[in-house]
């Protein structure tokens, strides 16, 4: 990149090097900007005669098109890619959706000197409209080089983040005690309800059982049938493994157990279960507060359909003390 002075009539199609203010100082021209021939004679109409701007060099592509290429290549599903001001573009969700993101691979980018992504935490819930990431260049231009080893990383390794939609928003909620299931209903509802509206989830199925083998695996099968986007069982005990009442109930129905203990604060307890396709999860303690806790970290990828394994649970360590 080279910077010159140049006269204001031959300065179209180069790059502003520093941005131009008017006498009161409002602002013209911003720095970065590609003047056009309509600059030029702005500038004229001004009383200016020369510029200062940069101009590529060989081997060089200019900033926009570096965040724009880079941006293409490390996005996908349901997400709408927007240039800004100043090399950046930004990654704006086009539907209520889960974020994912491939930290190790967004690691490796921002170790190069040309791109810096910073994109919203793995898991997040986003609602449409919400930016998602922020991908900025090194200023006016990058090396191609760089460029090029950077969409050759992504080409080979997929995308750092990807917008998942989030199209089942039925919940379905078991209430349980070892009393009366009520109890645990009129305790818990309210709570429920406010933790799937915050992620615009409907609280379509509820059913209370008392904590009992037999009368949880029959309360659990009915809430299976419509085939809800998640099962929440909400007790007023909390276990002391997969051996207690829930989990015994759960492996009776066949219920594959994928993780219990969760590195999150408040959360610990957490149990993770799936029958077929549908997660079922065990959160004592959980319902008591609308506070966070494990449920909004791990509600939203349940709710856009992806299947949450026991290694990602184990990775909410990093950052799982809530409160």
């Amino acid at each position: 990149m080279r910077a010159l002075t140049l006269d204001v009539q031959e300065s179209a199609g180069r790059i502003l090097c520093c941005t131009i203010f008017r006498p009161g100082g409002r602002k013209l021209l911003a720095k970065g900007h590609v003047l056009s021939d309509e600059d030029v004679r702005l500038l004229q109409t001004e009383g200016m005669q020369q510029v200062w701007v940069t101009e590529l060099e060989d081997g060089e592509i200019g900033e926009d098109q570096a965040v724009m290429d880079v941006a293409q290549a490390m996005c996908c599903g349901a997400v709408e890619i927007r240039l800004a001001a100043g090399g950046r573009a930004n990654l704006i969700a086009t539907a209520n959706s889960c974020a994912l993101v491939d930290d190790e691979l967004l690691r490796q980018i921002n170790c190069t000197t040309s791109i810096a992504i910073a994109t919203v935490p793995n898991f997040s819930h986003v609602k449409t409209g919400d930016r998602m990431a922020t991908i900025k260049s090194a200023p006016f231009a990058v090396s191609q080089a760089q460029l090029e080893a950077v969409l050759s990383i992504l080409n080979e390794r997929g995308a750092i983040l990807q917008a998942r939609p989030i199209r089942q928003t039925d919940i379905g909620v078991l209430y349980t005690d070892p009393v009366h299931g009520d109890r645990a209903r009129t305790l818990f509802e309210s709570v429920v309800r406010t933790r799937a509206e915050r992620f615009g989830a409907n609280l379509r199925y509820a059913l209370s059982a008392v904590e009992e083998e037999e009368q949880v695996v029959r309360a659990l099968q009915h809430l299976l049938r419509p085939k809800p986007a998640v099962i929440l069982i909400a007790s007023t005990t909390a276990p002391a493994g997969p051996e207690d009442v829930i989990g015994r109930a759960l492996a009776r129905m066949g219920a594959h157990l994928e993780r219990f203990l969760a590195p999150v604060e408040p959360g610990n307890l957490m149990m993770l279960s799936y029958k077929d396709e549908t997660p079922i999860i065990s959160a004592p303690c959980c319902f008591r507060s609308a506070k966070p806790n494990v449920l909004d970290l791990i509600l939203p990828p349940m709710l856009a359909k992806y299947r949450l394994s026991g290694w990602e649970i184990a990775s909410l360590g990093h950052g799982g003390l809530l409160n």
